[in-house]
């Protein structure tokens, strides 16, 4: 499968352009809590998070990818041979976020306008970290912004780093390795390194999502 080979999937459409308008007007909607992308080194644009709770649809789809996801992360540890299982339920998962003192929200919406950008970047901090995310583009390329392509790269040990660009459309989800994935070389399996980044907007206003399983401390 793609995620497997590649680190990432992307599932044409899964939002739908409404619903991916929908989401996009939450922007700054009351119980966001805003941060600029400069105050923490990581571009330059502005980061809407969760806090008081996500909008609908998003919980529901949130528990729902996690546990279509969860065998996978779990297969990708063991073939890492890391100790860390995940459970079967979300809701679990939190539970021991939160005993490892990760009750911050991660998820976010991004307003990305001309000249902005983020640099790249991973999202693993703590001792409870998932191993996939989920990234949204909604806003739509080429009407109402352009440029703000969503790259990744992955580094291989000894060799430099390989970039992808995901061709995200309005409505488009894709799941990217959070950090890190098992690939398989002529001596067995190993770990390579992955980030995520989004390009200069050249035009207009990008608006994007991130979905994180884990919270951060």
């Amino acid at each position: 499968m793609q995620l497997d080979a590649d680190g990432y999937a992307v599932l044409s459409g899964l939002l739908g352009a409404d619903v991916a308008r929908d989401l996009a007007r939450q922007v700054a909607a009351p119980g966001t809590r805003r941060e600029t992308l400069e105050s923490s080194d990581l571009g330059r644009g502005e980061l809407f998070y969760f806090d008081a709770g996500m909008p609908a649809p998003l919980e529901s789809w949130r528990t729902a990818f996690y546990r279509r996801l969860v065998g996978i992360a779990n297969r990708w540890n063991e073939t890492l041979s890391l100790a860390q299982r995940y459970p079967a339920e979300l809701e679990d998962f939190l539970r021991l976020n939160r005993k490892a003192g990760q009750t911050r929200a991660q998820s976010h919406l991004s307003r990305l306008g001309v000249e902005d950008h983020v640099s790249l970047h991973q999202r693993n901090d703590g001792a409870q970290v998932f191993s996939m995310q989920i990234v949204a583009v909604l806003s739509k390329p080429g009407a109402d912004f352009e440029g703000g392509e969503f790259v990744m790269t992955e580094q291989r040990p000894r060799m430099q780093s390989r970039p992808a660009v995901l061709p995200l459309k309005l409505g488009d989800v894709a799941i990217i390795a959070t950090a890190e994935r098992p690939f398989k070389g002529t001596k067995g399996y190993y770990r390579v390194n992955l980030k995520h980044a989004v390009s200069r907007v050249r035009k207009g206003e990008r608006i994007g999502l991130e979905l994180s399983f884990h919270d951060a401390a």
